[in-house]
Order: C-alpha cells, then sequence, then structure tokens
C-alpha cells in the first residue's frame, strides 16, 4: 500500500516537529508519521543518528523509533549505512540483496526504505529508516513523500536533494 501524506498532514507534521532539540523533533515526527507507516506496510521506522568521529562500526546510533528499539549502534556497512554515505534515498525491495552487508535487527524484515537526514551544508547527520515483513513494501513514490514530510519537519534541509540538486530531483537508489 503506497504511503500517502496528504498537505493536511504535512503540515500537522511540521507542527508536532516545532521543538528546538533534535531528539524531541525526530521522536515528534516518528510519534506523527507512524499510524500511516505502519498501515501502509511498515513494521518499525525510526532514526539513527550518526557519530561521525566513532569506528565505522559504532556510527550509527538508535534514536526516536517505534514501536520497538531496535540494534545499535550499527556500522555504516547496512542499509544505513550506504543511505548516509550515498546522501540518497535507497529503497531495498528484498533485503536478502544486500547479502552478508545487511544488518538484521528482526530477522522477519524483508523490505526497507532509507532516507537521509541533511545539514544545510549537504552533509548527513542520520538516517530515517523504515522495515517491512513483505518483499517490496517501499517504492520510490514513498520514498518522495517521506523526503517531502522530513522537509517540511525540518529534518533534512529543505530544497536541497541529496545530489545537491534541487528537492524535485533527489536521487534514489533501488536495490
Amino acid at each position: 500500500m503506497p504511503i500517502d501524506l496528504v498537505p493536511a498532514e504535512l503540515a500537522r507534521i511540521a507542527r508536532c516537529s516545532a521543538g528546538t532539540a533534535l531528539g524531541d523533533r525526530c521522536a515528534a515526527f516518528v510519534a506523527a508519521v507512524w499510524p500511516t507507516l505502519s498501515a501502509g506496510g511498515a513494521s518499525w521506522a525510526g532514526f539513527y543518528l550518526d557519530c561521525a568521529g566513532a569506528p565505522d562500526a559504532e556510527r550509527l546510533v538508535l534514536g526516536a523509533r517505534e514501536p520497538k528499539p531496535a540494534c545499535s549502534p550499527i556500522g555504516v556497512h547496512g542499509a544505513c549505512g550506504r543511505c548516509l554515505l550515498s546522501r540518497s534515498i535507497l529503497v531495498v525491495r528484498d533485503v536478502a540483496s544486500l547479502g552478508t552487508g545487511y544488518v538484521a535487527c528482526d530477522p522477519r524484515d524483508r523490505s526497507e526504505l532509507v532516507l537521509p537526514c541533511l545539514r544545510a551544508d549537504g552533509s548527513a547527520w542520520g538516517v530515517f529508516d523504515l522495515d517491512s515483513f513483505d518483499v517490496g513494501c517501499f517504492s520510490e513514490a514513498d520514498g518522495r513523500v517521506l523526503w517531502t514530510a522530513l522537509v517540511a519537519a525540518g529534518l533534512t534541509a529543505a530544497g536541497m536533494a541529496p545530489s545537491g540538486a534541487a528537492i524535485g530531483s533527489v536521487r534514489t537508489e533501488v536495490i
């Protein structure tokens, strides 16, 4: 089922995410979008924050999430790390295609959608990650909808795509 956030929902997300602390904004965002995401087939949603000075195996630390905890810290070798380093939206139709580099926090997960969270200078401070128990749950269109929601919430730089281009041309990698 496609993820659909109508303009009124985007406005609500922007209002819910108005806290000044990053952790508060992430928690408000997850709480605001989780009902829509879970209805669309997501089994988990959350943020991983980049600890840039840490060893690669420990760089991504779990932040706000629903409905349960997940692995933390995780390295930059899995889907989240790939998204962080490329600053591209990553749609993984079947996590089995990632081979041994995949970080399986829940062995039932079959697909994933990961979006970079960018500062105004284009560097990534973290990622927003979605998992599903269904193969092929997420699409490029879902990535664009969630990118718009992250921009509305002030959790990724407005007007800047991961490729450094205009917002309408956010680079997406489908695996």
